[in-house]
């Protein structure tokens, strides 16, 4: 049974037409197939669903990325990849489902597989805990990196979560440190690494996986730093305004690829990932491999360079730093001393600005 979101309504009573006219066994009995019929009703459908993904606002763009049918970690995992070793625990705590982690073969390269994983159904969303990652998830993810850095092979990882889990026992076993201990692991890696943002890339529990060579997102996947629906609740005390929020963020794919937050965007078959699989499958093996192959070209050390100035530069496009050799040493030329010393009045402005306003409010 297919899942229908809430803008999609046209497009479900389309499909339930067509299901009709492809079945001879209707209720008025034995029928002929009308080919004519069904060709011009899937053209319909498909002019909807392209009038209706080529307008999605952010909010939309956000129920898409989280359709129950879209394609998760474990899909990607099972079809792309051969001879796929699963490998469990973190040796410290306990074994986290929200993640699956193993070495496996690509095109006949070994490589570690990370994805974090959602669940299809009830019970294995439980399981995985709606692809929200304990500490001992995150623990597991930087053991295996190691191992991989170790003997020089590659890391895939997919991104799909809401967030890091946020329960009690988390937080006691220490959910910050290992996230942090995640994206120091990731951003020192001599190997090259992937990361492929299927769904949703949500706060910290994303960026832990993400802090990667190459940043890709499918082009109706979402990476923000909050949910839309958490943002609305601290700026405006109202969950309702998740449209204004999802606007402001700024969370999807284009807007992340023109912030250059991410590397490159993977189309989708028309109507989302969840509409054809078998081809949002070849769109993300055709992107792997040309970007598995750009790094065979790379030694370990200009792996590295690479990484830290794509993190680096972002949001520095108007800043002091323009060239690449500047942005490694952290090195800041004397010839821009003087506009640093503007912005730093202009600044010290702002906040005289701040204080006298809080002082006025106090006195009211």
């Amino acid at each position: 049974m297919k899942n229908y979101l809430n803008f999609e309504k046209s497009i479900k009573e389309l499909d339930e037409e067509l299901e009709k006219l492809k079945d001879p066994y209707n209720r008025s009995g034995i029928s002929e197939v009308d080919t004519q019929k069904i060709s011009k009703t899937q053209e319909e459908i498909n002019d909807k669903l392209r009038s209706i993904y080529s307008n999605l606002d952010p909010w939309q763009t956000t129920m898409v990325a989280r359709h129950e049918d879209r394609p998760k970690s474990k899909f990607f995992i099972d079809n792309l990849f051969s001879e796929f070793i699963s490998l469990s625990g973190d040796r410290y705590y306990s074994e986290d489902k929200s993640v699956i982690a193993g070495f496996a073969k690509f095109q006949n390269q070994s490589i570690l597989v990370i994805g974090q994983e959602k669940g299809d159904d009830l019970d294995s969303r439980i399981e995985r805990n709606f692809g929200m990652m304990r500490p001992e998830g995150y623990r597991k993810t930087i053991r295996l990196m190691k191992l991989a850095d170790r003997f020089k092979i590659p890391i895939v990882l997919f991104v799909d979560t809401p967030g890091a889990y946020p329960g009690v026992g988390a937080e006691e076993r220490g959910q910050a440190e290992a996230i942090a201990k995640s994206i120091e692991c990731c951003m020192k890696l001599k190997v090259p690494t992937i990361a492929i943002i299927i769904g949703e890339g949500g706060s910290g529990g994303a960026i832990a996986l993400a802090s990667s060579s190459k940043v890709l997102m499918l082009e109706n996947a979402i990476y923000s730093v909050i949910s839309p629906e958490g943002c609305a609740t601290i700026l405006w005390r109202d969950p309702k305004k998740m449209l204004d929020a999802a606007k402001a963020m700024k969370l999807s794919a284009k807007d992340l690829l023109k912030l250059k937050v991410i590397d490159e965007i993977i189309d989708e078959p028309l109507g989302g990932a969840h509409r054809d699989r078998e081809i949002i499958l070849n769109n993300v093996r055709q992107t792997l491999t040309k970007n598995l192959n750009y790094f065979n070209e790379l030694s370990s050390e200009e792996i590295m360079t690479e990484r830290k100035n794509k993190f680096l530069k972002i949001g520095r496009n108007d800043g002091f730093m323009t060239s690449t050799e500047d942005l490694s040493a952290l090195i800041i030329k004397k010839n821009n001393l003087d506009q640093i010393f503007k912005s730093k009045k202009i600044l010290l402005a702002i906040i005289g600005g701040l204080i006298l306003v809080s002082s006025i409010f106090l006195l009211i």
